[in-house]
Protein backbone atom coordinates (compact mmCIF):
# COMPACT_ATOMS: atom_id res chain seq x y z
CA UNK A 1 0.00 0.00 0.00
CA UNK A 2 1.54 3.11 -0.57
CA UNK A 3 1.28 5.79 1.98
CA UNK A 4 3.72 8.54 3.51
CA UNK A 5 5.30 7.22 6.58
CA UNK A 6 7.03 10.60 7.19
CA UNK A 7 6.70 14.14 6.35
CA UNK A 8 9.41 16.59 6.65
CA UNK A 9 9.44 20.63 5.99
CA UNK A 10 11.56 23.31 6.90
CA UNK A 11 10.58 27.42 5.52
CA UNK A 12 7.41 25.86 3.65
CA UNK A 13 4.82 28.68 3.55
CA UNK A 14 3.78 28.76 7.71
CA UNK A 15 5.99 25.51 8.99
CA UNK A 16 9.46 26.54 9.81
CA UNK A 17 9.82 23.62 10.82
CA UNK A 18 7.85 20.20 10.66
CA UNK A 19 8.64 16.45 11.64
CA UNK A 20 5.08 14.36 11.33
CA UNK A 21 4.92 10.77 11.51
CA UNK A 22 2.30 8.80 10.03
CA UNK A 23 0.73 5.62 9.61
CA UNK A 24 -1.13 3.76 6.80
CA UNK A 25 -4.54 5.41 7.70
CA UNK A 26 -6.18 8.10 5.72
CA UNK A 27 -5.15 11.72 7.19
CA UNK A 28 -7.76 14.07 8.57
CA UNK A 29 -6.11 17.75 9.59
CA UNK A 30 -8.53 20.21 10.76
CA UNK A 31 -8.03 23.69 12.12
CA UNK A 32 -8.79 26.91 11.35
CA UNK A 33 -8.73 28.66 7.85
CA UNK A 34 -5.25 29.56 7.30
CA UNK A 35 -4.23 27.32 10.20
CA UNK A 36 -1.53 25.65 7.38
CA UNK A 37 -4.10 22.76 6.57
CA UNK A 38 -3.91 23.45 1.95
CA UNK A 39 -0.20 24.77 3.11
CA UNK A 40 0.74 20.69 4.09
CA UNK A 41 -1.23 19.36 1.33
CA UNK A 42 0.56 21.65 -0.98
CA UNK A 43 4.22 20.54 -0.03
CA UNK A 44 2.70 17.17 -0.07
CA UNK A 45 2.21 17.94 -4.05
CA UNK A 46 5.51 18.68 -4.36
CA UNK A 47 5.95 14.64 -4.71
CA UNK A 48 4.76 14.84 -8.10
CA UNK A 49 6.21 17.22 -11.37
CA UNK A 50 4.64 20.42 -11.61
CA UNK A 51 4.74 23.44 -9.40
CA UNK A 52 2.27 21.88 -6.90
CA UNK A 53 -1.59 22.11 -6.25
CA UNK A 54 -1.06 25.77 -6.42
CA UNK A 55 1.00 25.88 -9.60
CA UNK A 56 2.82 28.52 -6.80
CA UNK A 57 6.10 29.92 -8.56
CA UNK A 58 8.80 28.32 -5.83
CA UNK A 59 10.01 31.53 -4.45
CA UNK A 60 6.16 32.02 -3.60
CA UNK A 61 6.22 29.24 -1.13
CA UNK A 62 9.50 29.83 1.01
CA UNK A 63 8.71 30.89 4.72
CA UNK A 64 8.53 34.89 5.21
CA UNK A 65 12.42 34.91 6.51
CA UNK A 66 13.43 31.58 5.35
CA UNK A 67 16.62 32.74 3.52
CA UNK A 68 17.99 29.64 2.39
CA UNK A 69 14.34 28.35 0.23
CA UNK A 70 12.47 25.85 1.33
CA UNK A 71 12.70 21.45 1.17
CA UNK A 72 10.38 19.07 1.58
CA UNK A 73 11.30 15.41 2.78
CA UNK A 74 8.87 12.35 2.90
CA UNK A 75 10.07 8.41 3.39
CA UNK A 76 7.38 6.42 1.43
CA UNK A 77 5.90 3.54 0.72
CA UNK A 78 5.91 3.27 -2.72
CA UNK A 79 5.36 1.40 -6.02
CA UNK A 80 8.99 0.15 -6.40
CA UNK A 81 8.75 -0.11 -2.08
CA UNK A 82 10.37 1.93 0.40
CA UNK A 83 11.93 5.60 -0.70
CA UNK A 84 13.00 8.63 0.80
CA UNK A 85 12.27 11.70 -1.78
CA UNK A 86 13.93 15.18 -1.13
CA UNK A 87 12.98 18.55 -3.10
CA UNK A 88 13.33 22.32 -2.80
CA UNK A 89 14.46 25.02 -4.09
CA UNK A 90 15.78 28.96 -3.13
CA UNK A 91 14.32 31.45 -1.49
CA UNK A 92 14.29 33.62 -4.89
CA UNK A 93 12.19 32.49 -7.94
CA UNK A 94 14.54 32.61 -10.69
CA UNK A 95 13.17 30.29 -13.13
CA UNK A 96 15.42 27.60 -12.19
CA UNK A 97 13.67 24.00 -11.38
CA UNK A 98 13.56 22.57 -7.95
CA UNK A 99 16.23 19.98 -7.37
CA UNK A 100 14.61 16.49 -6.28
CA UNK A 101 16.44 13.80 -4.62
CA UNK A 102 15.73 9.71 -4.54
CA UNK A 103 17.09 7.69 -1.68
CA UNK A 104 19.79 10.80 -1.52
CA UNK A 105 21.04 11.14 -5.10
CA UNK A 106 20.01 13.48 -7.45
CA UNK A 107 16.84 12.51 -9.68
CA UNK A 108 17.69 13.54 -13.70
CA UNK A 109 14.40 15.24 -13.41
CA UNK A 110 11.15 15.53 -11.26
CA UNK A 111 9.72 13.04 -13.42
CA UNK A 112 11.51 10.50 -11.64
CA UNK A 113 8.61 10.60 -8.75
CA UNK A 114 5.92 8.82 -10.91
CA UNK A 115 7.90 6.19 -10.39
CA UNK A 116 7.18 5.93 -6.98
CA UNK A 117 3.83 7.51 -6.20
CA UNK A 118 0.91 8.91 -8.30
CA UNK A 119 -0.72 11.89 -6.48
CA UNK A 120 -3.69 13.45 -7.17
CA UNK A 121 -6.10 16.12 -5.65
CA UNK A 122 -9.33 18.09 -5.45
CA UNK A 123 -9.26 21.99 -4.21
CA UNK A 124 -11.95 24.61 -3.86
CA UNK A 125 -9.68 26.80 -6.30
CA UNK A 126 -10.98 23.62 -8.83
CA UNK A 127 -14.82 24.28 -8.67
CA UNK A 128 -14.35 26.68 -11.68
CA UNK A 129 -13.31 23.71 -13.74
CA UNK A 130 -16.73 23.87 -15.64
CA UNK A 131 -17.29 27.87 -16.10
CA UNK A 132 -13.50 29.27 -15.95
CA UNK A 133 -11.30 28.86 -19.15
CA UNK A 134 -10.41 26.79 -21.52
CA UNK A 135 -6.61 26.43 -20.38
CA UNK A 136 -7.76 25.69 -16.47
CA UNK A 137 -9.48 22.32 -18.32
CA UNK A 138 -6.61 21.73 -20.46
CA UNK A 139 -4.58 21.33 -17.41
CA UNK A 140 -6.59 19.23 -15.70
CA UNK A 141 -6.44 16.68 -18.84
CA UNK A 142 -2.95 16.71 -18.89
CA UNK A 143 -2.87 16.00 -15.00
CA UNK A 144 -4.75 13.11 -15.37
CA UNK A 145 -2.67 12.24 -18.44
CA UNK A 146 0.53 12.11 -16.61
CA UNK A 147 -0.33 10.21 -13.72
CA UNK A 148 -0.70 7.43 -16.23
CA UNK A 149 2.17 8.62 -18.98
CA UNK A 150 4.73 10.13 -17.84
CA UNK A 151 6.51 10.93 -21.42
CA UNK A 152 3.43 13.40 -21.37
CA UNK A 153 4.82 16.13 -19.79
CA UNK A 154 8.03 16.27 -21.28
CA UNK A 155 6.16 16.18 -25.09
CA UNK A 156 3.88 19.09 -23.48
CA UNK A 157 7.06 21.17 -22.56
CA UNK A 158 8.74 20.14 -26.13
CA UNK A 159 5.54 21.38 -28.14
CA UNK A 160 5.11 24.39 -26.31
CA UNK A 161 9.14 25.29 -26.66
CA UNK A 162 8.41 24.71 -30.64
CA UNK A 163 5.43 26.85 -31.05
CA UNK A 164 7.18 29.98 -28.92
CA UNK A 165 10.01 29.30 -31.98
CA UNK A 166 7.53 29.23 -34.20
CA UNK A 167 5.69 32.20 -33.35
CA UNK A 168 8.87 34.33 -33.02
CA UNK A 169 9.71 33.07 -36.57
CA UNK A 170 7.09 34.23 -37.90
CA UNK A 171 6.44 37.43 -35.95
CA UNK A 172 9.85 39.28 -37.15
CA UNK A 173 9.25 38.17 -40.37
CA UNK A 174 12.36 36.33 -41.30
CA UNK A 175 10.43 32.88 -41.63
CA UNK A 176 13.09 30.92 -43.49
CA UNK A 177 10.87 28.09 -44.92
CA UNK A 178 13.59 25.26 -44.53
CA UNK A 179 13.49 26.26 -40.76
CA UNK A 180 9.77 26.46 -40.37
CA UNK A 181 9.33 23.54 -42.14
CA UNK A 182 11.41 21.80 -39.49
CA UNK A 183 9.48 23.37 -36.37
CA UNK A 184 6.30 22.60 -37.98
CA UNK A 185 7.34 18.62 -38.29
CA UNK A 186 8.01 18.86 -34.61
CA UNK A 187 5.16 20.75 -33.37
CA UNK A 188 2.94 18.07 -35.81
CA UNK A 189 4.72 14.76 -34.54
CA UNK A 190 4.52 16.07 -30.93
CA UNK A 191 0.99 17.82 -31.15
CA UNK A 192 -0.68 14.86 -32.32
CA UNK A 193 1.12 12.46 -29.81
CA UNK A 194 -0.55 14.65 -26.80
CA UNK A 195 -3.73 14.84 -28.44
CA UNK A 196 -3.63 11.06 -28.53
CA UNK A 197 -2.23 10.83 -24.97
CA UNK A 198 -5.20 12.81 -24.11
CA UNK A 199 -8.36 11.27 -26.22
CA UNK A 200 -6.92 7.79 -25.00
CA UNK A 201 -6.80 8.92 -21.13
CA UNK A 202 -10.41 10.07 -21.67
CA UNK A 203 -11.58 7.11 -23.17
CA UNK A 204 -10.09 4.98 -20.39
CA UNK A 205 -11.84 7.14 -17.72
CA UNK A 206 -15.09 7.00 -19.54
CA UNK A 207 -15.46 3.05 -19.34
CA UNK A 208 -14.18 3.41 -15.07
CA UNK A 209 -17.43 5.67 -15.08
CA UNK A 210 -19.97 3.51 -16.31
CA UNK A 211 -18.31 0.64 -14.60
CA UNK A 212 -18.60 2.50 -11.47
CA UNK A 213 -21.68 4.23 -11.86
CA UNK A 214 -23.71 1.53 -10.06
CA UNK A 215 -22.07 2.52 -6.63
CA UNK A 216 -20.69 5.94 -7.01
CA UNK A 217 -23.11 8.68 -5.24
CA UNK A 218 -22.04 10.81 -7.79
CA UNK A 219 -24.03 12.10 -10.98
CA UNK A 220 -22.18 10.38 -14.40
CA UNK A 221 -20.25 12.20 -16.53
CA UNK A 222 -19.57 12.60 -20.50
CA UNK A 223 -16.52 13.60 -20.99
CA UNK A 224 -15.16 14.44 -24.62
CA UNK A 225 -12.21 16.81 -26.16
CA UNK A 226 -12.89 19.70 -28.88
CA UNK A 227 -11.37 22.28 -30.86
CA UNK A 228 -8.17 20.43 -32.30
CA UNK A 229 -8.78 17.47 -35.07
CA UNK A 230 -12.06 16.15 -34.22
CA UNK A 231 -12.83 15.38 -37.42
CA UNK A 232 -9.72 13.12 -37.90
CA UNK A 233 -9.73 11.55 -34.61
CA UNK A 234 -10.09 8.35 -35.38
CA UNK A 235 -7.94 8.58 -38.24
CA UNK A 236 -4.45 6.74 -38.30
CA UNK A 237 -1.36 9.21 -36.51
CA UNK A 238 0.51 9.48 -39.55
CA UNK A 239 -2.41 10.91 -41.58
CA UNK A 240 -3.61 13.32 -39.08
CA UNK A 241 0.01 14.44 -38.09
CA UNK A 242 0.19 15.24 -42.08
CA UNK A 243 -3.23 17.10 -41.98
CA UNK A 244 -2.06 19.00 -38.95
CA UNK A 245 1.08 20.08 -40.33
CA UNK A 246 -0.76 21.00 -43.52
CA UNK A 247 -2.98 23.43 -41.71
CA UNK A 248 0.53 25.14 -39.50
CA UNK A 249 1.92 25.26 -43.18
CA UNK A 250 -0.99 27.37 -44.55
CA UNK A 251 -1.53 29.37 -41.90
CA UNK A 252 1.32 30.67 -41.22
CA UNK A 253 0.68 34.23 -42.66
CA UNK A 254 -2.84 34.09 -40.73
CA UNK A 255 -0.66 33.54 -37.42
CA UNK A 256 2.04 35.74 -37.91
CA UNK A 257 -0.93 38.51 -38.29
CA UNK A 258 -2.45 36.97 -35.13
CA UNK A 259 1.14 36.98 -33.73
CA UNK A 260 0.08 33.47 -31.99
CA UNK A 261 -0.52 29.94 -33.43
CA UNK A 262 -4.07 29.53 -33.77
CA UNK A 263 -4.84 25.94 -34.23
CA UNK A 264 -3.14 23.12 -32.18
CA UNK A 265 -3.63 20.97 -28.99
CA UNK A 266 -3.22 23.97 -27.12
CA UNK A 267 -6.57 25.25 -28.11
CA UNK A 268 -8.41 21.95 -27.07
CA UNK A 269 -11.07 22.43 -24.37
CA UNK A 270 -12.48 19.87 -22.69
CA UNK A 271 -16.41 19.30 -22.69
CA UNK A 272 -18.05 17.75 -20.22
CA UNK A 273 -21.86 16.98 -19.23
CA UNK A 274 -24.17 15.81 -17.04
CA UNK A 275 -25.59 12.84 -18.90
CA UNK A 276 -28.78 12.00 -17.08
CA UNK A 277 -29.66 15.88 -17.33
CA UNK A 278 -28.14 15.87 -20.97
CA UNK A 279 -27.21 19.07 -19.70
CA UNK A 280 -23.97 21.27 -20.40
CA UNK A 281 -21.55 20.77 -16.69
CA UNK A 282 -21.58 24.68 -16.84
CA UNK A 283 -24.88 25.23 -16.34
CA UNK A 284 -25.39 22.89 -13.95
CA UNK A 285 -26.05 24.18 -10.43
CA UNK A 286 -22.93 24.27 -8.17
CA UNK A 287 -23.83 21.60 -5.89
CA UNK A 288 -24.23 19.58 -9.03
CA UNK A 289 -20.85 20.79 -10.23
CA UNK A 290 -18.91 19.68 -7.47
CA UNK A 291 -20.22 16.87 -7.62
CA UNK A 292 -19.65 15.89 -11.14
CA UNK A 293 -16.25 16.86 -10.64
CA UNK A 294 -15.70 14.69 -7.23
CA UNK A 295 -17.14 11.69 -9.52
CA UNK A 296 -14.29 12.75 -11.93
CA UNK A 297 -11.87 12.66 -9.63
CA UNK A 298 -12.58 9.21 -8.13
CA UNK A 299 -13.12 7.85 -10.98
CA UNK A 300 -9.61 8.49 -12.14
CA UNK A 301 -8.44 7.28 -8.87
CA UNK A 302 -9.85 4.11 -9.79
CA UNK A 303 -8.02 4.05 -13.33
CA UNK A 304 -4.63 4.92 -11.81
CA UNK A 305 -5.11 2.13 -9.06
CA UNK A 306 -5.88 -0.33 -11.57
CA UNK A 307 -3.38 0.52 -14.29
CA UNK A 308 -0.80 0.94 -11.88
CA UNK A 309 -1.43 -1.63 -9.60
CA UNK A 310 -1.30 0.78 -6.38
CA UNK A 311 -3.84 3.51 -5.37
CA UNK A 312 -2.81 6.81 -5.82
CA UNK A 313 -2.68 9.65 -2.57
CA UNK A 314 -5.29 11.22 -2.70
CA UNK A 315 -5.27 15.07 -1.64
CA UNK A 316 -9.07 16.27 -0.93
CA UNK A 317 -8.82 19.84 -0.19
CA UNK A 318 -12.13 20.93 2.13
CA UNK A 319 -13.67 18.06 0.09
CA UNK A 320 -16.22 17.27 2.72
CA UNK A 321 -17.92 20.85 3.24
CA UNK A 322 -20.75 21.11 0.90
CA UNK A 323 -21.90 17.37 0.71
CA UNK A 324 -24.59 16.45 2.78
CA UNK A 325 -24.04 13.15 5.68
CA UNK A 326 -25.02 10.77 3.07
CA UNK A 327 -22.81 11.53 0.12
CA UNK A 328 -20.18 12.43 2.67
CA UNK A 329 -20.29 8.63 4.01
CA UNK A 330 -20.45 7.52 0.55
CA UNK A 331 -17.66 9.70 -0.29
CA UNK A 332 -15.34 8.07 2.83
CA UNK A 333 -16.12 4.75 1.46
CA UNK A 334 -14.94 5.19 -1.98
CA UNK A 335 -12.01 6.69 -0.72
CA UNK A 336 -11.35 3.77 1.61
CA UNK A 337 -12.02 1.37 -1.01
CA UNK A 338 -9.36 2.04 -3.64
CA UNK A 339 -7.12 1.18 -0.45
CA UNK A 340 -4.59 3.85 -0.55
CA UNK A 341 -3.71 6.96 1.48
CA UNK A 342 -5.52 9.95 1.84
CA UNK A 343 -5.10 13.22 3.01
CA UNK A 344 -8.24 15.40 3.78
CA UNK A 345 -8.88 18.86 5.12
CA UNK A 346 -11.86 20.83 6.92
CA UNK A 347 -12.53 23.14 9.36
CA UNK A 348 -14.96 20.91 11.73
CA UNK A 349 -13.76 17.32 12.74
CA UNK A 350 -17.32 16.36 12.85
CA UNK A 351 -17.75 16.09 9.29
CA UNK A 352 -15.13 13.09 9.22
CA UNK A 353 -16.99 11.24 11.49
CA UNK A 354 -17.79 8.31 9.22
CA UNK A 355 -14.06 8.02 8.63
CA UNK A 356 -13.82 6.27 12.48
CA UNK A 357 -10.75 4.35 13.18
CA UNK A 358 -9.88 4.41 9.13
CA UNK A 359 -8.01 7.48 9.75
CA UNK A 360 -5.95 9.59 11.69
CA UNK A 361 -6.68 13.10 13.15
CA UNK A 362 -4.50 16.07 13.42
CA UNK A 363 -5.07 19.76 14.48
CA UNK A 364 -3.43 22.01 12.81
CA UNK A 365 -2.65 25.78 14.43
CA UNK A 366 -0.68 28.26 12.87
CA UNK A 367 1.99 26.05 11.84
CA UNK A 368 1.63 23.61 14.44
CA UNK A 369 0.23 19.91 14.41
CA UNK A 370 -1.04 17.57 16.72
CA UNK A 371 -3.15 14.60 17.86
CA UNK A 372 -6.78 15.95 17.24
Amino acid sequence: MVHIEKLKLADFRNYSALSLRLDERHVVLTGANGAGKTNLLEAVSFLSPGRGLRRAAYGEVVRAGGDAGFSVFAAVEGLAGPVEIGTGAGAVDDGASRKVRINAAPAPSADALLGHLRILWLTPAMDSLFTGPAAERRRFVDRLVLSLDPGHGRRALDYERAMRSRNRLLSEGRADPVWLDGIEMQMAELGIAMDAARRELLALLERMIDRGQDESPFPKATIALAGFMDDGASAHATEVEEAFLRQLRNGRMRDAAAGRTLHGPHRTDLVIRHAAKDMEAARSSTGEQKALLLGIVMAHARLVAEMTGAAPLLLLDEVAAHLDDGRRAALFDLVHGLGGQALMTGTDRAMFDALGERAQFLHVDDGGISQA
